[in-house]
């Protein structure tokens, strides 16, 4: 099967014109699994709660329409990110969209910076959902997440073949760790970045995103990475079923030699 992820540089504020590009670079992507990065559809360096308030979305909104027609266009599973407004609470989101089925959503567990004072923590803990039609099993984690090895470990236990980790990363510390989430767990990883800066709030404080998306394989070498600054698209072949044998030689399996009551503190 294919999967694809986009790196994608969004205009601040105009959801309208990010899910036309969104839609647009889509037209170019044969695959049954798209992933979008982080806040994809507004943008990401928000000032305030009453901010982010101001382009949050039920989940009938305009980014999840985005999301439904590009999935139903392709038969596909996309992933991407949007602020979520549910019960007075604004979250940092991810859709995971298939045709016909329930939609699912991600809620960012570890809040980043100035996020803290735009979004409520996520309440929706780690889960991993089967692919409409392939046989996969995906787990959603955004950005920040993958400094939690955590994360990455409870998404593989509930059998994740793929980790798909929108993001707006603004460090290039992740080229380290992030590989370590693939080789440690046995698992693919999908990681979308975007590119470009924000300049935003009375100071004229600037975030500058690292672009450099990428798509690690099991033992967290590179499949496919994008550049530092534009837009695109990066597509691989992938054998989810070739994750699920956790072992390495005959006599050690990640998973089976886990010794939980050791990790006890």
């Amino acid at each position: 099967m294919k999967l694809s992820i986009v790196q994608f540089t969004p205009v601040f504020g105009d959801t309208q014109e990010n899910c036309r590009r969104l839609r647009s670079y889509a037209e170019q992507i044969d695959a049954d699994i798209i992933v979008f990065p982080e806040l994809c559809t507004t943008g990401y360096f928000f000032q305030s709660k009453e901010e982010a308030r101001l382009y949050a979305e039920a989940r009938d909104g305009a980014s999840l329409d985005c999301f439904r027609s590009i999935a139903e266009e392709h038969n596909a599973m996309v992933i991407g990110g949007f602020v979520e407004s549910s019960d007075e609470r604004t979250y940092n989101a991810a859709a995971i969209v298939m045709p016909g089925q329930p939609l699912y959503v991600y809620r960012k567990t570890h809040l980043f910076y100035k996020e803290r004072y735009c979004f409520d923590e996520g309440d929706t803990g780690f889960f991993v959902v089967s692919h409409h039609r392939c046989d996969a099993r995906v787990g959603t984690m955004i950005c920040y997440d993958w400094r939690f090895p955590e994360s990455a470990r409870v998404l593989a236990l509930k059998g994740a073949d793929v980790i798909a980790c929108p993001s707006n990363l603004i460090t290039n510390v992740w080229h380290i760790a992030m590989p370590a989430r693939a080789l440690e767990n046995k698992v693919y990883v999908a990681v979308p970045n975007r590119a470009g800066s924000e300049q935003r709030g009375s100071q004229g404080e600037q975030v500058r995103f690292t672009g450099c998306s990428v798509i690690y394989d099991y033992y967290g070498a590179v499949m496919a990475q994008a550049s530092d600054e534009d837009d695109e698209i990066l597509t691989v072949e992938i054998h989810p079923e070739a994750t699920r044998d956790k072992s390495f030689n005959p006599l050690n399996d990640i998973f089976r030699d886990r010794r939980p009551a050791i990790y006890n503190m």
